[in-house]
């Protein structure tokens, strides 16, 4: 690739429609989470008006406001003026015009104007590249899908910042640009290294059925070239750019000591999943997924691994996959997990005695080894992220609308489908085990027969869930997913994860597709909610304490998190005291508590 090649996607149209596209969620966010307060232009029914700082420059814009204080802009109306007239839709200037609105400290600023800009740029290459009409993605396979996602995170306006990608990188390593990636391989002294498995697992077993004989003979050969045995090390695999960018410099000393060797590629393919450090297998897709340590700054973390935290990693999967077993709730849903079945770490001595544990310098070389939902999947059946039913194609069409008009389903009859999948699991792990996921679009990947979500399965388990009762038992090695969450603020892992998060966004999609009326949605969401407690009646006084049905609930904001530090926006330490909360938002299942 040549230089010019890398930016060929980035033209004055593109550009602008991407800007137009960001300052429409920019504008639909931050009032959503009271950053800012559009005010209605009286001579004008359905436009708004958003004023700079300073007064000089305004935002208009035709805006449909829908339950949870959603706010559906159309992208094509939003105009911007100044003294001077009319002025073009930039991302980085509404930023600066409303620093102060948004709170944007000088530390802060300049960080996320790479942020935005960065997130542009993604923005173009996607509308460059375009994508599968929405009817395409009903029947496409599992990484079709992935690759085809545009959007990201729903709720966060600098979503794809990925800082430290070169526009070469994005390229080759990007989940958009669905490049195929060999993984480089580390040999890890076990002096220095740390390996933890599943009970039925063990390190031979594992490298076995992920390097085939000839890559293993490789790698020892190698070793045996420098005086070294395969015997006394961890093999780890690596992300490229982890590796050039930061191993190959920053753990020069581990390499020149031979504690670490580089070995070369592995011989398989892998793709790039949303996540940007986990890989999917495409030479062996029952393979399991591989997630690699990666030190970019994207949407508020440095995206590493913790080898402390790998340790306990396959125990926490472990004991979830046995609860899940044992339920008859869960069972039912037909919920699984991809359970997490390997990690392996390396300890660098001297990064760990200057820093504290929740450190960067701890999170460079640590690896996990996933479950592939392809193995075991029944026939006719097809996967898709659950990002995707929050998708909308090049000319604007929902894929949901498609899968729902592929099902012959009514619409009411489609979402309770998918809610007693995805719903019901959820609320039966708060109000019986007091366990809350991490369960946005990405995090989830839909089991779908004949267009219909029949079952689900959560991933990314060890690093997301959380118990939030200081008396359920746990062993040892999961005492770790204890939290100490304040009572009145537990049922926001509902509330705002679900509800607020992911459900509010899928409700906008359906009303903007003409395909099902928010009463109906949100009727459909509470009718699910209360056929699971009709179920569960010796959880009856759970469901009384905490009110699923309750007139209102406390809004929590997530870019303000991403405003106020965008290089760690939550204490790891204390995740519930970093919530920003903002008065309430109108609980949309109220209307709908059973018995009224």
């Amino acid at each position: 690739m040549t230089p010019g090649d890398a930016v060929t996607h980035l033209t004055p149209a593109r550009w602008e429609q991407a800007n137009r596209l960001l300052v429409r969620k920019a504008l639909a966010e931050f009032a959503h989470e009271r950053l800012l307060t559009p005010e209605p232009l009286p001579a004008e029914p359905g436009r708004y008006t958003v004023r700079s700082d300073d007064g000089t420059v305004e935002y208009r814009f035709t805006a449909r406001l829908l339950a949870l204080d959603h706010w559906q802009i159309d992208p094509d109306s939003i105009t911007r003026h100044g003294e001077s007239g009319q002025l073009p839709v930039d991302a980085g200037d509404f930023c600066l015009e409303l620093r102060g609105a948004l709170g944007l400290s000088d530390r802060v600023l300049p960080v996320y104007l790479e942020e935005i800009t960065a997130t542009l740029a993604g923005s173009a290459y996607k509308l460059a590249r375009g994508g599968p009409a929405a009817e395409k993605l009903v029947a496409a396979d599992f990484q079709t899908v992935e690759s085809a996602m545009t959007e990201g995170h729903p709720c966060f306006v600098a979503n794809n910042g990925r800082l430290g990608f070169s526009s070469d990188e994005y390229h080759r390593y990007a989940p958009e640009a669905a490049a195929p990636v060999r993984l480089i391989w580390l040999a890890a002294h076990r002096d220095h290294s740390t390996f933890s498995c599943s009970a039925e697992l063990d390190y031979d077993t594992l490298i076995r059925t992920e390097l085939d004989e000839q890559t293993r003979a490789r790698f020892a050969a190698t070793l045996a070239g420098l005086g070294l045995d395969l015997a006394d090390h961890h093999l780890i695999p690596v992300h490229p750019w982890q590796w050039w960018h930061k191993l190959s410099v920053t753990f020069a000393g581990e390499v020149a000591r031979r504690h670490l060797v580089c070995l070369g590629e592995g011989p398989d393919d892998y793709r790039a999943q949303q996540s940007i450090r986990t890989f999917f297998n495409l030479t062996e897709p029952s393979r399991h997924y591989v997630k690699t340590a990666l030190s970019v700054l994207n949407m508020g973390f440095m995206r590493g691994l913790s080898a402390a935290y790998m340790a306990a990693t396959p125990a926490i999967n472990d004991w979830l996959a046995n609860l899940i077993d044992g339920d008859e709730v869960f069972r039912s849903t037909g919920l699984t997990i991809l359970r997490e079945r390997a990690a392996v770490g390396y300890r660098h001595r001297q990064y760990e005695a200057a820093t504290d544990r929740y450190s960067p310098y701890r999170k460079m070389l640590a690896a996990l080894w996933r479950e592939s939902p392809a193995q075991g999947l029944e026939p006719g059946r097809r996967l898709a992220t659950m990002a995707s039913l929050l998708h909308v194609d090049p000319e604007g069409r929902s894929h949901t609308a498609a899968l729902i008009a592929a099902s012959g389903l009514t619409p009411a009859a489609w979402l309770r489908r998918y809610l007693d999948a995805y719903l019901v699991p959820l609320l039966h792990a708060f109000y019986a085990h007091d366990l809350a996921f991490m369960p946005h679009g990405e995090n989830v990947i839909l089991v779908l027969h004949e267009g219909v979500v029949e079952r689900v399965i959560f991933k990314d388990i060890a690093e997301e869930i959380v118990v939030m009762s200081a008396d359920a038992p746990l062993p040892p090695a999961v005492e770790r997913i204890r939290a100490d969450v304040p009572e009145q603020m537990r049922l926001l892992s509902i509330f705002t994860d679900v509800i607020d998060c992911f459900l509010r966004h899928l409700n906008a999609v359906l009303v903007e597709a003409g395909v099902c009326p928010e009463e109906t949605f949100w009727q459909t969401v509470a009718e699910s909610a209360a056929g699971y407690l009709d179920r569960v009646p010796h959880l009856a006084e759970r469901a009384r304490r905490y009110d699923l049905f309750a007139p209102e609930f406390a809004l929590s904001c997530l870019n303000r998190l991403q405003l106020r530090d965008n290089q760690q926006m939550v204490d790891l330490a204390d995740p519930a005291g970093a919530l920003q909360l903002v008065g309430t938002l109108a609980n949309p299942l109220a209307p709908y508590r059973p018995g009224t």
